[in-house]
């Protein structure tokens, strides 16, 4: 009936009294905690845990070095081989009748066509039946060890050296005054190179290097010799002053080139007799042994600004200036000059 209705709110229910169960433990692992703020690289999609991330994926990635290690095992070139690099050093070896085992030519080089130093290269290689093959440029950066490759580069044996006395004998057979050149401790293959490429300029009938202590014909020589690695002998000895004795016997006279010599080199009166010169190390000079084996020791006057010339200047000096007595000597006296007897 009329004003007895009732508020119909929602009716409030009191909790039973009286004992209930646990918590289970949950209270006093909610009390423990969730432990230290991790650091802002290892929170997930903070700024830093993405670069963190990123660095990780490049760290991932083949490095530069991994990259070329996997290029050098993937042409597998055999131990004692050497890949001579660079136009003018495959094309002289080429021309020179060095043995080719691959040939390796970038795609730019391969497409141009309009160098006649690379058809060189592959007409020899397509006569031995060596294979031309196309290399990336990191490739070619892997073989040749960083070297300035000019998009090409071929697989040779290992070098083949020469006997010291086959040099003097082969020199006397065609006819030539034996001019022999020694380099004692020489451990720089650019000196070696360029030692080469001057003896091949003035006519030298070959390089003596010893074996122990000295550099030997690598892939820089060849590269820095321009390619006169093909035409100058080299011969490696197990004794320098052993074979420098042995070589006067057979009547060579033996000039040692050091900044504190008695003899200027424009005064050298042996010019025109078979010749060994022979070339130190910068700085150290000529060994004590091998100097006393020598039968005169000349001079390059210098400037006293330098302490020392380098051996290979030094030695390209020396020769130019025994090619110059020597057609000095042919023109003053044109029929057979007398050489001077050991006596």
């Amino acid at each position: 009936m009329p004003g007895n209705e009732q508020y119909p709110g929602a009716k409030r229910r009191f909790a039973k009294k009286g004992p209930t169960k646990g918590s289970g433990g949950k209270r006093r692992r909610g009390l423990e905690g969730r432990g230290p703020t991790p650091k802002a690289e290892d929170r997930v999609g903070h700024p830093k845990a993405r670069a963190k991330a990123r660095a990780e994926a490049r760290a991932a990635q083949p490095t530069h070095a991994k990259r070329l290690d996997r290029a050098r095992d993937r042409f597998d070139v055999p131990a004692g081989h050497e890949v001579v690099c660079g136009r003018n050093a495959v094309a002289e070896a080429a021309r020179a009748g060095v043995p080719i085992t691959r040939v390796f030519m970038a795609s730019s080089a391969a497409s141009s066509g309009s160098d006649d130093r690379l058809g060189a290269v592959v007409r020899r290689a397509t006569l031995l039946g060596a294979p031309v093959l196309e290399a990336t440029r990191l490739d070619l950066e892997a073989l040749t060890d960083g070297a300035a490759h000019q998009g090409v580069a071929i697989e040779v044996p290992a070098y083949e050296y020469a006997d010291a006395r086959d040099l003097l004998e082969r020199a006397r057979e065609a006819g030539r005054t034996p001019l022999l050149v020694a380099l004692d401790q020489v451990t720089d293959p650019h000196n070696l190179g360029a030692v080469l490429r001057n003896a091949g300029a003035f006519g030298a009938d070959g390089v003596i290097i010893p074996e122990r202590r000295s550099v030997g014909v690598n892939t820089t020589v060849w590269k820095v010799s321009a390619g006169a690695a093909a035409r100058v002998p080299v011969a490696r000895e197990t004794n320098l002053v052993r074979t420098l004795t042995a070589l006067k016997k057979e009547g060579c006279f033996v000039v040692g080139l050091d900044g504190g010599g008695d003899t200027a080199l424009e005064d050298l009166t042996l010019a025109d007799a078979p010749l060994v010169v022979v070339t130190g190390a910068e700085g150290a000079g000529l060994s004590r042994l091998v100097r006393q084996t020598c039968d005169v020791i000349a001079s390059i006057p210098i400037s006293r600004a330098v302490e020392s010339l380098n051996a290979a200047v030094a030695t390209g000096i020396g020769l130019y200036e025994i090619d110059r007595l020597r057609r000095a000597a042919r023109s003053a006296q044109p029929a057979q000059s007398v050489r001077p007897d050991r006596g």
